[in-house]
């Protein structure tokens, strides 16, 4: 499989350079040359499948023609050693809770899948080669982050040989907890503080990108959604939704709801639309950082710097994959108005929700997930059932959602244990000057 540059204007790439690269020489995002549509009978008997058999099948339409069989099974076996189940919130409203792997965030399924396809890319490179430095070799991550990114691409990447991540994170705009997940860690991750939010830390990397010194320095790619190999994964869990909606009757009608920042996740889902997922339609829900609501409304992209708001990791004011969405219908608002619809809450109106949620069913919404509840239920028609994502677990949000719902919610185990580590990280201006020489040095 070949892919091409949103922009139009770089050469056509092989898989391994899209990974291996992340970003296109135009500065445009990689999308595949084509997309494979499933066979009917797949779907017909989804039900039945596990969800790694379920991921394999995707996988394989996006990336068998690169990676051998049994390669490819070992990554998507090995991405996906825990559960993303669909669990029953109201009767017509279900949540499919994305935080049962290592960090407890979506971003989990992408990261993982993405930190063995490039090793694997990695060590072909070494045995092509015939050298065995694998330092020589080396890989540099770059990865901006709002929240979960951050430490998902961390712990997916840690320890893997002949691959150094840096994570870029606005100083002091991620939780408490979300910063431990990816500044104690040490050994191959060095966190980046930078004074500024967001957007500044993504406009870092995308300069790294094409900064013709860097790139003759060291071998960087990118680890955020820009990367052909961090969101196409993150289909997976849209087919395995509609696979658990199915053995319970109710696919019929399905919606799915998205919280949506960089726009990632939402663009993997229409891939796994345009692949012959029968999901019905899809609602992107957004925090006040309102930039594609405001599309669907008018047609006109503008974007616009990010206001911070509970919903941390949707505090994006130019989302990136923006460009593979329009890319993806077409460039037609009218088509891309036809698959998805637009919601956006304010702080007040998402604590409000989270509220709502646990009186009324006991169910606890992180403020992500909690936009992702109420677009469905201010949204569904008759006859609808909607899913929306439970992105991170609740307890990633702590102080944010104990002071909502005048709680103490428990801390898992696993979040626990990166609490107890010293934070280290590399205090960093956003000019990128400052960052460039970092790294020069390094």
């Amino acid at each position: 499989m070949n892919y091409y540059s949103t922009n139009g204007q770089a050469p056509i790439a092989t898989l391994e350079k899209a990974v291996v690269k992340g970003l296109a020489e135009d500065k445009g995002l990689y999308m595949p040359e084509r997309i494979k549509t499933l066979p009917q009978d797949f779907f017909d008997n989804i039900e039945n499948l596990s969800f790694q058999e379920i991921a394999y099948r995707v996988a394989d339409a996006f990336f068998g023609e690169d990676v051998p069989a049994d390669d490819l099974k070992k990554i998507v076996y090995d991405t996906l050693a825990f559960d993303c189940p669909c669990v029953k919130v109201t009767d017509s409203i279900y949540s499919l809770e994305l935080f049962h792997g290592p960090t407890l965030a979506f971003k989990d399924v992408g990261a993982r899948f993405m930190a063995r396809l490039l090793q694997y890319f990695l060590k072909k490179e070494l045995k092509e080669s015939g050298t065995p430095d694998v330092k020589k070799s080396q890989v540099n991550v770059l990865v901006a982050t709002s929240g979960d990114t951050g430490s998902a691409v961390a712990n997916g990447f840690l320890g893997v040989e002949g691959i150094h991540v840096y994570v870029l994170y606005p100083k002091g705009k991620v939780s408490p907890i979300q910063e431990c997940q990816f500044t104690t860690l040490g050994q191959n991750i060095t966190a980046v503080e930078v004074d500024g939010v967001f957007d500044d830390c993504q406009a870092l990397v995308k300069n790294a990108f094409i900064d013709a010194d860097l790139n003759v320095h060291m071998k960087l790619t990118s680890a955020n959604s820009i990367n052909v190999a961090r969101f196409l994964p993150q289909a997976f869990y849209y087919f395995y939704a509609y696979a658990q909606m199915k053995k319970r009757g109710l696919a019929e009608q399905l919606v799915v709801c998205v919280p949506s920042g960089n726009f990632g996740n939402i663009c993997s889902a229409l891939f796994g639309k345009k692949m012959g997922l029968p999901i019905k339609r899809f609602i992107a829900a957004n925090n006040a950082n309102d930039i594609f609501f405001k599309y669907l409304q008018t047609g006109k992209y503008e974007p616009m710097p990010s206001v911070q708001t509970i919903a941390n990791a949707m505090d994006v004011g130019d989302p990136s994959n923006f460009a593979r969405v329009y890319a993806l219908y077409g460039k037609s608002h009218e088509a891309i108005c036809s698959d998805i619809s637009g919601a956006t809450y304010s702080d007040e109106q998402i604590a409000d929700t989270i509220k709502e949620v646990k009186a009324e069913t006991g169910y606890v919404c992180d403020p992500h997930g909690a936009c992702g509840y109420r677009a469905l239920k201010e949204g569904l028609k008759d006859g609808e059932v909607g899913v929306f994502l439970e992105t991170a677990h609740p307890a990633k949000f702590k102080s944010t959602v104990d002071s909502i719902l005048n709680d103490d919610i428990e801390i898992p185990v696993k979040l626990q244990a990166f609490m107890k580590g010293t934070k280290q990280s590399v205090p960093m201006s956003k000019n990128f000057v400052d960052f460039k020489q970092f790294l020069m040095g390094e």
